[in-house]
């Protein structure tokens, strides 16, 4: 079986390395295609070197631009691989540009699109990567969703259950699998010359949402002066730097003795430096995922998440760019040992790090079924109904549509709204449904 690995941005790379072991672990053959939206050294050739990964087949070097212009070239770029490459199923993974242009264009060559990371929703349409979540997933064919949440997002915007795969996410398995490649190499905790390695917080901040508007960026920065007891490290974005600058804001900071503002840091140094983090205080949704796993609270400077299951598990809080809100709740986590502890301990949502796996087994289950096709249909349309009713049949999701010609879109058991696993029991429960004429 040919697999195709599409990959645009570090985050991809980091997130896909444990798939891309297990493709190689079962020795399918790997088309590994990097759009090369981070176009530096550091974040193409190095990188894969540094995570031990094979060298992209094909880079198409796309570079900046603008959101139309960078997808555009991406489609055009991709679209030729693909038709001279003929692979049985392309994945991607997360809700970057290349995400979208790879997923549009399988589907377009009928060509099954395996969305890592799908379902994800902060229901926030400002947002670029929410377009993108959302038109991959229009386009995909295998959802590999990291919790029943967002199953449940994927089920009610319609998608069938049958195609949407509780998997975890692969970032508890890339974590485990790159800190133990991270601890043989890193010297960042040496390097940073701290006289306390007992109070280090990391921050992170690059959103537009936060960065471009000046009155949330000194909220936020009147809060980092007054947490003078730690030693915040700030591995600076050049765009948050020099919109620091154009605020006339960066060398206040910079003269702060407790901020430590640094180059970028490259991903091992960075995964070490959380892992000995008291904190971390960040606008990105995917270090809302590497703090749960690591056991490091995240106070996340953002109104929504796409990440909620982080909240929703208790290490996670969303704290906006409130001054007084972010100091409140940073002082109940340093000060209050059993609130500390508590989200420090928290469970993972993400699952216990078999998520590569188990999107191989479901995908080579699909290929030995000679499932992995997109063919024109053969039969007649029927007409459906959707409806809502509920069960006082003790029977489960599989025999309920066997037995009534219906699909289970999702179950509400009176407390909860759950997805419906075929071994389901819905006795007592309301349950979402379509109803099939034939």
């Amino acid at each position: 079986m040919k697999i195709c690995v599409i990959l645009g941005t570090r985050p991809e790379i980091i997130k896909m390395a444990p798939v891309i072991d297990e493709i190689e672990k079962r020795s399918h053959e790997l088309l590994l295609i990097h759009t090369g939206q981070h176009y530096d050294k550091e974040m193409s050739e190095n990188f894969f070197i540094d995570l031990e990964l094979p060298k992209p087949n094909y880079n198409i070097h796309v570079g900046s631009g603008s959101h139309g212009k960078q997808t555009g070239l991406m489609m055009e770029g991709i679209e030729e691989v693909l038709i001279d490459e003929k692979p049985d199923i392309v994945l991607v993974q997360g809700d970057t540009n290349a995400v979208l242009a790879g997923a549009l264009v399988a589907q377009k060559l009928h060509i099954p699109v395996g969305h890592v990371e799908a379902g994800l929703r902060s229901f926030d349409v400002s947002m670029p990567e929410e377009i993108n979540r959302l038109g991959a997933d229009c386009c995909s064919y295998f959802y590999f969703v990291p919790t029943e949440e967002s199953a449940i997002n994927l089920a009610l915007e319609g998608y069938m259950p049958e195609n949407i795969f509780v998997t975890g996410n692969s970032v508890v398995d890339t974590c485990f699998r790159n800190l133990k490649i991270a601890e043989k190499t890193s010297t960042i905790i040496d390097d940073l010359d701290l006289d306390n390695l007992d109070n280090i917080i990391t921050l992170t901040m690059h959103r537009a949402e936060n960065v471009d508007n000046k009155q949330r960026l000194l909220s936020i920065i009147e809060a980092l002066m007054e947490l003078k007891d730690f030693n915040i490290i700030f591995p600076i974005h050049p765009r948050t730097k020099k919109t620091l600058e154009n605020f006339g804001l960066y060398d206040k900071l910079e003269a702060l003795p407790h901020i430590h503002i640094t180059k970028p840091i490259g991903y091992l140094d960075f995964l070490v430096l959380i892992s000995k983090s008291i904190i971390v205080l960040t606008d990105s949704g995917g270090l809302q995922e590497e703090a749960i796993t690591l056991n490091v609270p995240a106070l996340t400077l953002r109104y929504n998440t796409e990440r909620p299951e982080t909240v929703t598990a208790g290490g996670n809080i969303l704290v906006g760019a409130d001054k007084d809100f972010i100091l409140e709740t940073a002082d109940k986590i340093l000060n209050n040992e059993e609130f500390y502890s508590s989200m420090k301990n928290a469970k993972n949502p993400y699952g216990d790090g078999s998520a590569a796996c188990q999107m191989l087994d479901i995908i080579e289950d699909a290929y030995n079924k000679n499932n992995l096709k997109i063919e024109s249909p053969d039969n007649i349309m029927t007409s459906f109904k959707v409806k809502m009713e509920n069960i006082d049949e003790d029977i489960t999701v599989s025999k309920f549509e066997k037995k009534y010609n219906r699909i289970v879109r999702v179950v509400y058991n009176g407390e909860e709204m759950v997805f419906p696993k075929k071994d389901l029991n819905i006795k007592g429960s309301m349950v979402l449904f379509n109803e099939y004429n034939i």
